[in-house]
């Protein structure tokens, strides 16, 4: 299919499958399959951690080339428990994905993902590379301590009104760690407590995703799934440093050495800067390597949808 315009999404469609996989005594994960049964398998990892999926990123895919596996994540989407962070770690979402590709009976598929989502494809890919067609990554966050520093303190130097609405219901003592005030505060049972601290973080992360004001992302980030998933998600996984050592998505990079791979980077990602790109790059040379010079963070920025787009059209003679 050709693309005349920036935002040529393909149609939308069902899942022709969809189910619900026990992973844990206390976990479920919701799974559907589009597109053609008999196509190029493709795993859909949304961002957050915690976001979840939705109808839409099925329409990444040519529906009648590929065979698009979309999942909601431990604690998130339509998983249940929703916002569940006993039993939630990254090792722990690897090893699903692994029990969701052998549930499908798929020996390898390729992997799409942006922000987080990037960080568990890069995650699950150094684990088990030989499982991995290809990569697609967008929005590359690799859960340094530095990333996750500015976005809880550098991003008011470009958003200071978002920043301040982030900080404003915290007192000063609190507003010396961010991260641990709010953590506290999505943790609590009380949905008065915790409702409000996770609207206030999603909305934060909305307000700060696209190169321009766009009030349908803060809409959809403010829903009550998205805000209590993401948030509390964030707030677990950025407490514990991802459960991986520092730096270990670069130092395994070279495992990958050798597999496709697209990066898609907005030059003006506030949400997940451009120098961890950077980084990925010279880890992984290989990798095919975008800037996108109009854009900030958001799948949805035109320019970078485009280029996903073309990224998933160039896969499909690539692997076929």
């Amino acid at each position: 299919m050709k693309f005349n315009a920036p935002l040529d999404l393909f149609p939308a469609i069902e899942p022709y499958q969809h189910g619900m996989l026990s992973v844990d005594e206390i976990h479920t994960i919701y799974w559907e399959q589009s597109g053609n049964p008999e196509g190029i398998p493709v795993v859909f990892l949304h961002g957050g951690p915690g976001a979840g999926s939705s109808p839409a990123h099925r329409r990444f895919f040519d529906p009648a080339c590929y065979r698009i596996i979309i999942l909601d994540q431990r604690g998130a989407g339509r998983s249940k428990p929703l916002g569940e962070l006993r039993n939630n770690n990254t090792p722990l979402l690897i090893d699903d994905l692994e029990r969701l590709r052998a549930h499908l009976n798929i020996d390898q598929w390729l992997v799409f993902g942006g922000s987080w989502g990037s960080t568990l494809a890069l995650a699950y890919g150094e684990a088990h590379p030989e499982r991995c067609l290809g990569f697609i990554l967008r929005g590359i966050f690799l859960c340094r301590k530095k990333e996750i520093d500015w976005f809880l303190y550098g991003l008011q130097i470009f958003f200071p009104e978002a920043w301040r609405k982030f900080v404003d219901p915290l007192n000063p003592e609190e507003r010396k760690d961010i991260l641990a005030a709010y953590y506290q505060r999505l943790q609590n049972p009380d949905p008065e407590i915790h409702m409000p601290a996770a609207r206030t973080w999603s909305i934060y992360e909305g307000s700060c995703s696209t190169l321009l004001p766009n009030p349908e992302t803060v809409n959809y980030f403010a829903g009550d799934t998205v805000a209590l998933g993401l948030a509390r998600m964030e707030a677990h996984y950025f407490s514990h440093d991802i459960f991986l050592p520092e730096n270990s998505l670069l130092d395994n990079a070279h495992k990958l050495h050798g597999i496709p791979a697209t990066i898609v980077q907005g030059r003006y990602d506030a949400v997940c800067p451009i120098i961890s790109a950077d980084d990925l790059h010279h880890a992984w040379p290989q990798a095919e390597y975008l800037i996108i010079d109009d854009a900030g963070h958001s799948v949805w920025e035109p320019r970078i949808l485009a280029a996903l787009l073309r990224a998933t059209e160039k896969f499909k003679t690539i692997l076929r």
